[in-house]
């Protein structure tokens, strides 16, 4: 290295630090810890004009989903799939029943998804949301695309419980 080389360095400023990588910005490849257990991030699909993701996340041979949304603060709702189906999405209703509880809708929305590694839906497109709550704070969520529906039973998850433990 030359002394002109050194003399620059010295009077260079250093680079600043990249921001870490919040839990909404994970991808396929990440690993994330959630209520104690680390998983790993094989798929993501982002809803746009939302701020929100749900994240495919594998626990061995477990398959779970996280969806994360922006809004005050982050929140965060763990899901695993559940078998059942529909006919119609037209024909969805504002309440189901399921497993003795009833579900009430809270949202609906839709909105063009970009999807990365391995989810459910394999191809981007248009994807029409249905989130349901029952009394006891049980979540359901439907989702629709290309007369595909896939539906998921999750709960709310305190923000203290989520972390990134390796983003790339």
């Amino acid at each position: 290295m030359g002394i002109w080389k050194r003399i620059g360095n010295l009077f260079s400023k250093p680079e600043p630090p990249s921001a870490p990588k919040s839990m909404l910005d994970l991808s396929p490849g990440d690993i994330c810890e959630v209520s104690l257990v680390t998983y790993e991030v094989t798929g993501r699909t982002k809803t746009s004009g939302r701020n929100a993701s749900v994240l495919t996340l594998r626990d061995g041979s477990r398959i779970s989903y996280l969806h994360v949304e922006q809004r005050e603060q982050l929140q965060y709702t763990l899901y695993l799939p559940i078998d059942g189906r529909l006919d119609n999405p037209a024909e969805v209703p504002a309440t189901l029943e399921l497993d003795e509880r009833t579900f009430y809708m809270e949202e609906e929305y839709e909105g063009y998804v970009a999807v990365a590694g391995q989810t459910p839906f394999m191809n981007g497109g248009q994807q029409h949301v249905w989130q349901y709550q029952s009394d006891d704070s049980h979540l359901l969520r439907l989702e629709w695309q290309n007369g595909r529906f896939m539906l998921y039973e999750g709960e709310r998850i305190i923000p203290a419980d989520v972390r990134v433990i390796r983003a790339s």
